[in-house]
């Protein structure tokens, strides 16, 4: 497969809508790159299917991106960051193209949040995948080897919010009984990551719950501000992004269902057109 060295846009891909809250942050630090999202909604959630079929899917996506001429592809979701950033950057991207790069989220959380806690126990809300991957508490531990990391699947926050019910009773009670299960596995909690794009939605419902000095993480500025310093470092990779400060969006479902549903993570109409990955 060859692949063009010309300049391109940031590539930001996602099971869903979630990266949405990712790119939005990117987008209000970095206004200047161009930008391609692409959703894989036809076959969103990740969050529960396997290790391997999250990997064929996301590499179908990378793929996708760079045929669309992105140097950098950013997995905008916990899930695909979790189970298949690393096989991609150690065993495709030296095939494909040793210059290119995937980058995830959960290394620029996990480098931030040893100057977010004092006690250091940590907690992590995020899908069923993300949780049982055990990829939080790695990276951590790599960097901070003395911090305590519990994680609390949350399998019906996901669908709450994409059904547009993130404002409704019913979501109070989920967010609450999820929270307070995680403060029982342990009390010594003071930070808590939000693992998935998703969850930020819930936010008004999360901070009405958490426990009075215990810290909410939101990934969404520290993917943003990890970019920029990647950037800043690596200036190779900088000159080959395109800077027309444009966002170009792609779903593998429905457009006119897409449309609406990303209303409710960005707050403004934009332009979806349909892509196929397989």
């Amino acid at each position: 497969m060859s692949m063009s060295k010309e300049p391109g846009p940031i590539g930001i891909f996602d099971s869903g809508y979630g990266g949405l809250t990712i790119l939005h942050g990117i987008r209000q630090l970095l206004p200047e790159y161009d930008y391609i999202y692409l959703g894989d909604n036809a076959r969103a959630p990740y969050g529960s299917r396997s290790f391997e079929v999250v990997y064929q899917f996301t590499r179908q996506a990378v793929l996708k991106l760079f045929s669309l001429g992105c140097q950098l592809v950013i997995l905008g979701c916990n899930t695909a960051s979790a189970k298949a950033l690393r096989t991609i950057q150690q065993r495709d991207l030296p095939m494909l193209d040793p210059d290119r790069r995937v980058l995830g989220v959960i290394r620029p959380t996990a480098e931030v949040i040893g100057g977010l806690t004092t006690s250091r126990h940590i907690g992590l809300l995020a899908t069923e995948g993300t949780v049982r991957s055990d990829s939080y508490r790695l990276e951590i531990q790599k960097l901070y080897p003395d911090i305590k990391v519990t994680g609390v699947a949350c399998p019906l926050w996901v669908p709450i919010i994409e059904n547009n019910e993130a404002d409704s009773p019913g979501a109070d009670y989920f967010v609450k009984k999820r929270m307070d299960h995680l403060m029982r596995i342990d009390p010594e909690i003071d930070t808590i990551i939000l693992g998935c794009t998703h969850y930020p939605i819930l936010m008004p419902k999360i901070l009405k719950y958490v426990q009075p000095g215990v810290r909410i993480v939101p990934q969404s500025e520290y993917v943003a501000e990890s970019l920029q310093h990647y950037l800043e470092r690596h200036q190779e990779m900088e000159q080959r992004i395109t800077k027309n400060g444009s966002c170009r969006y792609y779903t593998t479902e429905n457009p006119d269902k897409f449309k609406e549903t990303a209303q409710i993570f960005l707050h403004e109409n934009i332009n979806v057109k349909h892509i196929d990955l397989e």
